[in-house]
């Protein structure tokens, strides 16, 4: 028996699936998607919620060479060198951040030490989460496809253009792919935007009739099924997707700020939600204010991000992966409203709001 490539006390029926960030919103439920058809491994750092039981669950922290080392020779010892896909979901994100160190520690650098050590493994692919906020904003009705403009202005998206440059550079030996993610929401919220704008209309906030940008814009969003859809049709698809190939991950249609405000405020009370947009100069002003005696939601620099547009051409990904989204936001967000009102509390939990 070749000890490169199995171990007698472990199965090899199945192919082997590395997830980083397993026990993340994503990667827990890709490890219950994949577990039918693929042996799972889930890599994080130590924490009070573990991956579903199908995934064995390694200690692992991407900015720490002697744990990537540790895992990966759990990983051999256990399941051998071939591995079908690694799918790197770890990453540092905090919407409430312009800039942080950890965007480089994290996503930039700890994904190159993580690569390094990966050399020794015969890897299929490694798929790459990244993001649509990479990209120059467009107008409306104006889509955006994978060789558009890159335009970070601001910690996350950047660490997520300089690692897909990164991997393009020294990953010579494992072919990669880059989702480009849309904001990710679910049946209960869980995405930061909508969540919050739910709360402001929720709560009455006089701050919920104001908005520093363009209302008739609006943000791309993906449904975490659809995401996990993605991932899976991507693992599945590896050997037929071309080496370095970007593919957008999110819903054809872009609602517009107003339409989500309207929409929120019929279904929680009963009306329009009347919207008026506020000069830029004084939103940041008051938001500036506002963070000088407590810790608001919207930060100076978020004005200059409020109105951003995009749309996405998600062709690419129907033509590659067989993909396209099965859900809308706008057609979900009956569903939110409906579980913020039958428990708020447990609402606000699951979407970590104050």
């Amino acid at each position: 028996m070749d000890e490169n490539n199995k171990h007698p006390d472990f199965g090899a029926e199945k192919e082997v699936i590395i997830i980083t960030g397993s026990n993340g919103l994503i990667g827990s439920l890709l490890i219950e998607r994949l577990s039918d058809k693929y042996k799972v491994v889930g890599l994080d750092r130590k924490h009070p919620a573990y991956p579903p039981h199908q995934a064995e669950s390694i200690n692992f922290d991407v900015t720490d060479e002697k744990t990537i080392q540790s895992a990966l020779k759990r990983v051999q010892y256990a399941y051998g060198k071939k591995i079908a896909s690694v799918v790197h979901l770890a990453a540092y994100y905090d919407f409430g951040k312009k800039d942080s160190p950890k965007y480089h520690e994290v996503n930039v650098k700890g994904t190159e030490k993580f690569l390094e050590q990966l050399q020794d493994f015969e890897v299929d692919q490694f798929l790459f989460s990244s993001s649509n906020l990479i990209y120059k904003p467009t107008e409306p009705g104006i889509k955006i496809n994978e060789d558009c403009p890159a335009e970070a202005n601001w910690g996350y998206p950047e660490s997520k253009v300089l690692t897909e440059d990164l991997i393009k550079k020294s990953n010579t030996d494992i072919p990669a792919v880059f989702l480009r993610i849309a904001g990710i929401y679910s049946d209960h919220g869980h995405s930061i935007p909508i969540t919050q704008q739910i709360k402001r209309i929720y709560e009455k906030d006089l701050l919920s009739h104001f908005y520093s940008g363009d209302v008739d814009h609006g943000d791309v969003f993906v449904h975490l099924q659809d995401v996990v859809d993605a991932i899976e049709k991507t693992v599945d698809k590896r050997k037929s997707i071309p080496n370095a190939m970007a593919i957008n991950i999110g819903e054809p249609s872009t609602p517009t700020y107003q339409e989500l405000q309207d929409a929120i405020g019929n279904l929680i009370h009963g009306k329009d939600w009347e919207t008026f947009e506020m000069p830029a100069p004084l939103a940041k002003a008051g938001a500036w204010a506002r963070d000088l005696v407590s810790d608001p939601f919207i930060k100076p620099w978020m004005i200059d991000r409020a109105g951003a547009h995009y749309e996405l051409d998600i062709s690419r990904a129907k033509q590659l992966l067989d993909w396209e989204p099965r859900h809308r936001v706008m057609d979900t967000l009956p569903t939110i409203i409906k579980n913020l009102k039958a428990d708020p509390e447990v609402w606000y939990q699951k979407n970590n709001l104050d």
